[in-house]
């Protein structure tokens, strides 16, 4: 017996809450790169929170006498930018936006997709149809377009960012949370409930929510990443946070005027975007096999 199939013969042994809990988290900390990555994560969350206790600099602090310092000097461990800033100093500062405008629009856009969602796979016909052809009009243009060309209309900003990346969401998510639901709904206990006497919203409420949340869970995390790229790229653009302000975006954006005098301005940031993203996505993976144990024991049986 392997150890995945022990972790599922414990799960029907025990089938309380608080069991199916550990069950999971005992599944997605076999994962070894999840793990990893949900640790890091939540050491870069700390940093972005407790940025004006740790940071060893001013983030808006610009020294001339300290302009593209390189890393590893004293006072500057990942260097200085063109205007003398610390680079360490406002990677954790910058956090603080990047990480906002990762997680604010993601979750915006699950909960109004989940309603929209919800109603659609759930009572069809004519609702469906509405939803869904409106929502397609959105999904018909690509994310990153649609995302521009809100941001464009809109004052540039952190709001900007938000608002844009949520509208651009919900038609992802709401795909999921509909073909979620039309798969929930076809159960038996669905039609078991019914004939109960339950009630419309009871039945979305008790039985169909929680039964299709999963996929959306897992779904949603990994957005979180690339939304962490979108908002850098609007910022990037001139679209997003706005000058003084560190943002990971708009250090790439300065630290590209002096990439060839100081590459780390530039190397710095952008590593850490990408870092964050894969560890969302990696995060992901992790919580789609303990989430749905049975599909991650046949992943590795396989």
């Amino acid at each position: 017996m392997t150890d995945d199939s022990q972790i599922l013969a414990a799960s029907a042994a025990a089938p309380s809450r608080r069991s199916r809990v550990a069950v999971a988290w005992a599944v997605f900390a076999r994962d070894r790169a999840a793990t990893v990555s949900l640790i890091f994560l939540a050491v870069v969350l700390l940093a972005a929170i407790f940025a004006p206790y740790i940071s060893p600099h001013d983030p808006f602090e610009a020294e001339r006498l300290a302009r593209n310092k390189p890393p590893l000097t004293e006072g500057y461990w990942l260097g200085s930018d063109s205007n003398g800033r610390d680079i360490l100093t406002r990677l954790f500062y910058g956090g603080r936006i990047s990480l906002l405008v990762g997680f604010l629009p993601t979750f915006i856009a699950t909960l109004i997709s989940l309603v929209l969602g919800l109603l659609a796979g759930y009572f069809g016909r004519w609702v469906d149809q509405i939803i869904m052809r409106t929502l397609d009009a959105l999904f018909a243009v690509p994310l990153v377009l649609l995302a521009i060309a809100i941001a464009g209309v809109l004052q540039p900003g952190v709001f900007t960012e938000i608002v844009a990346i949520t509208v651009v969401l919900v038609p992802y998510i709401s795909r999921i949370v509909r073909t979620s639901t039309l798969s929930v709904t076809a159960q038996p206990y669905i039609e078991a409930a019914r004939a109960g006497g339950a009630g419309e919203a009871a039945i979305i409420l008790r039985y169909v929510l929680p039964n299709m949340i999963s996929p959306v869970i897992v779904y949603a995390t990994t957005l979180v990443g690339l939304m962490i790229v979108v908002g850098s790229g609007l910022s990037f653009l001139g679209l997003g946070a706005q000058p003084p302000a560190a943002d990971w975006g708009t250090m790439v954006s300065d630290g590209r005027v002096v990439l060839k005098k100081a590459p780390h301005a530039t190397i710095f940031p952008g590593l850490m975007i990408v870092m964050v993203a894969l560890a969302f996505n990696f995060v992901g993976d992790g919580l789609r096999d303990a989430l749905d144990p049975k599909a991650g024991a046949r992943r590795s049986s396989g």
